[in-house]
C-alpha cells in the first residue's frame, strides 16, 4: 500500500493520510493522490477544485466552509508548515462543536481528509507557507461561512498556542475577527 489511513480518535470522520515516501539520490517521489487506494479506504469524493495559498509566519486562514454547495477538502502543506485545525458541526453529532488538531507539513508529507459539514482552518508556522487542498465542490461566496475563533466554546487553549511556538501576535484579516460563535451560529446551522 502506498498511503496508511487513520482515523482520527476524536473526529472520526477525518482521516489523516501518510504517503510512503521513496528516497533516493535524486531526493524523493511520493503518491499524493491514488483514486482506488481512496476509495478502499473511506474516501469516495470525487474532487473538482484545487487550491493553493501562500502565507507569512503566524498567518491564520480561519474556521471557515460553505453552508451550501459544502466542500469536502484534502489538505496538505508542499512548504513549511502549519498547524491544523478542524471543527465537527453537525448539529447532532456527539462530537458538534468539538475540534482536533495535527501538525502538516512539508516534511511529514501528511494530508488531511476533512468532510463536509467540518469548519477548517491553519495556523502558518513559517514564512512562505504554501498549502494546497482538492475540493469535491466548487467555492462559492456567497455561502462561505465561518465561526469566530476566540469563541469560548471551541475550548481553544490560544496562549498556550502562543507560547508553545513563540507568537507575538496573530496576522489576521479584519473580517475573521467578526464571525458569530458556535451558539450564533446553531440557529442557522444548515447540518
Amino acid at each position: 500500500m502506498v498511503f496508511i489511513f487513520e482515523r482520527n480518535n476524536i473526529l472520526h470522520d477525518v482521516i489523516l493520510i501518510t504517503p510512503q515516501v521513496f528516497w533516493d539520490e535524486r531526493w524523493f517521489f511520493m503518491e499524493t493522490y491514488h483514486q482506488k487506494d481512496f476509495e478502499n479506504n473511506w474516501i469516495k469524493n470525487i474532487f473538482v477544485q484545487d487550491n493553493h495559498s501562500k502565507s507569512n509566519k503566524w498567518v491564520f486562514r480561519w474556521f471557515h466552509f460553505q453552508t451550501t454547495n459544502t466542500q469536502t477538502k484534502l489538505v496538505r502543506v508542499i512548504r513549511w508548515s502549519v498547524l491544523d485545525f478542524v471543527i465537527d458541526l453537525r448539529k447532532n453529532s456527539p462530537t458538534y462543536g468539538i475540534h482536533m488538531s495535527e501538525i502538516l507539513s512539508a516534511e511529514n508529507k501528511k494530508q488531511l481528509f476533512i468532510p463536509k459539514w467540518f469548519a477548517h482552518w491553519f495556523l502558518t508556522l513559517e514564512d512562505n507557507t504554501e498549502f494546497v487542498y482538492k475540493c469535491d465542490n466548487y467555492y462559492d461566496p456567497a455561502h462561505e461561512a465561518w465561526i469566530l475563533y476566540t469563541d469560548p466554546d471551541l475550548h481553544i487553549d490560544w496562549s498556550w498556542i502562543m507560547q508553545k511556538y513563540d507568537i507575538q501576535e496573530f496576522i489576521i484579516s479584519e473580517k475573521d475577527k467578526k464571525h458569530p460563535t458556535l451558539k450564533e451560529f446553531y440557529a442557522s446551522n444548515p447540518f
